[in-house]
């Protein structure tokens, strides 16, 4: 069975960057696409971006246009998340989602995502 754990999440400054890393370990591993979503406290859990495993594309939520990088090692199983300018509002766990080869919905919905991580906690003070 396919395990997603996810680490890169700490407590920094507005301003400062983070790298987040998922690992997919375990089982027959066969995606379309990882995506990272996000829950901050007393609010839903929300799209942040997504890659498509073999073609690269990536999609990104309006929120974190132009400030974080999803990018995709294929020989390591790994998916990261470079998030810089980071701000108040992205306080939150941060989770990794494997799609696990499910065709219905889109990258931008949680039902396109079979399998998820523990969730890294993601603190940005002002």
């Amino acid at each position: 069975q396919v395990q997603l754990t996810e680490s890169g999440g700490g407590l920094v400054q507005a301003g400062d960057s983070l790298r987040l890393s998922c690992v997919v370990s375990g089982g027959a591993f066969s995606t379309y696409a990882m995506g990272w979503f996000r829950q901050a406290p007393g609010k839903e859990r929300e799209f942040v971006a997504a890659i498509g495993w073999i073609s690269g594309s990536t999609y990104y939520a309006d929120s974190v246009k132009g400030r974080f990088t999803i990018s995709r090692d294929n020989t390591k199983n790994t998916v990261y998340l470079q998030m810089n300018s980071l701000e108040p509002e992205d306080t939150a766990v941060y989770y990794c989602a494997d799609n696990g080869g499910r065709t219905k919905s889109s990258p931008y919905s949680e039902r396109y995502y079979a399998t998820w991580g523990q969730g890294t906690q993601v603190t940005v003070s002002s």
